[in-house]
């Protein structure tokens, strides 16, 4: 659907420099912007490019306020942010398809809402709740007594175990795993033997949180597994047992936490992150690719930058390298 660079404008809280009556259809990258593109420029040195392109309209920071530009320009103090908002408006114009694939095995306790749409191969289980325009790709497994809030994006081959529940705009991609038992076993000291402790607690996902493809996230051992408002997990990576993640908290990939942690609101995970048990990371903390967290360890510092194993302030961890850099040079042998 195309709209006019006057209405994105309003919508997204750019200042419109041109034309306001230009339409966009779709967005695109500089070097692939065809007519009717929105394209975004978030350094100076690109806005030339971005002019010459044949988009149809440009969004640009406040350096291109002064630009000579035949094409609308929308100025945004976060450029980048504010193509991410025109993308959403842009993608909400086109039709949500409500199709009920008739492959599907819906249970007949189950309630589906308005516009929900399933793929082929979906099962839903007993008394599951699916909100309002939500799709479900095929072969996934919505168990028993899972509740999906509206306008949810479920990708193929999820499975979702019974008793979890999702909050509305909630988007998890291809094959991940959620509510699966945690990892928890208690070993009989007479026989060397482990025995499963009971998984029997939940998993609650808050609004508008995204989960990659392959991930997995447990349930709580007896309690409750929670993720909070708007956090965004990458790809492949794990959630343990009764885990408390926050808000607005971003993952990257391969990182692991491990049963009990607790990360607070705001916190930045660079990939391959490994988090002991009970392990917590305070308001705003940032951890560095491959750093890793002691069992029970506690690490404080809002926009504090923690890299190394065991992790420590990125200024330490630095000293330290230098010192065993020193040293190592000191240590070898003269010939």
């Amino acid at each position: 659907m195309k709209r006019m660079v006057k209405d994105v404008a309003e919508a997204i809280q750019a200042r419109l420099m041109g034309e306001p009556t230009v339409e966009v259809s779709g967005i695109a990258s500089i070097r692939s912007a065809s007519a009717g593109s929105l394209v975004f420029v978030d350094d100076e040195k690109n806005l030339h490019s971005a002019l010459a392109s044949p988009a149809a309209a440009v969004i640009a920071g406040e350096f291109a306020a002064t630009a000579q530009s035949s094409k609308p320009l929308l100025i945004s103090a976060q450029p980048k942010l504010a193509f991410a908002r025109a993308a959403r408006l842009l993608a909400a114009g086109h039709p949500h398809s409500s199709a009920i694939h008739t492959s599907a095995i819906i249970h007949s306790s189950a309630r589906l809402g308005v516009g929900v749409s399933l793929g082929e191969g979906v099962v839903i289980a007993e008394d599951a709740e699916i909100g309002d325009g939500t799709s479900i790709g095929a072969n996934s497994v919505i168990g028993a007594s899972v509740k999906i809030g509206r306008s949810c994006e479920i990708y193929s081959n999820v499975t979702i175990y019974p008793h979890t529940s999702l909050g509305n705009l909630v988007i998890v991609h291809a094959g991940a795993v959620l509510g699966s038992d945690g990892f928890g076993y208690v070993r009989d000291e007479a026989s060397g033997r482990y025995e499963k402790f009971p998984q029997v607690g939940r998993l609650e996902i808050g609004d508008e949180v995204e989960i990659g493809a392959n991930a997995t996230v447990d349930r709580g051992a007896l309690d409750v597994t929670r993720i909070g408002r708007g956090t965004k997990i990458d790809n492949l990576v794990h959630i343990g047992h009764n885990v408390q993640i926050g808000e607005d908290v971003v993952i990257a990939a391969q990182t692991g936490l491990s049963g009990s942690a607790i990360v607070e609101n705001n916190v930045i995970i660079g990939g391959q992150v490994g988090i002991g048990e009970q392990g917590h990371l305070q308001e705003g903390t940032i951890l560095g690719g491959q750093s890793g967290i002691l069992p029970k360890k506690v690490l404080r510092g809002k926009g504090v930058v923690f890299w190394g194993t065991p992790a420590r302030p990125i200024s330490e961890y630095l000293k330290q390298l230098a010192v065993l850099s020193r040293l190592a040079k000191q240590s070898k042998p003269k010939e």
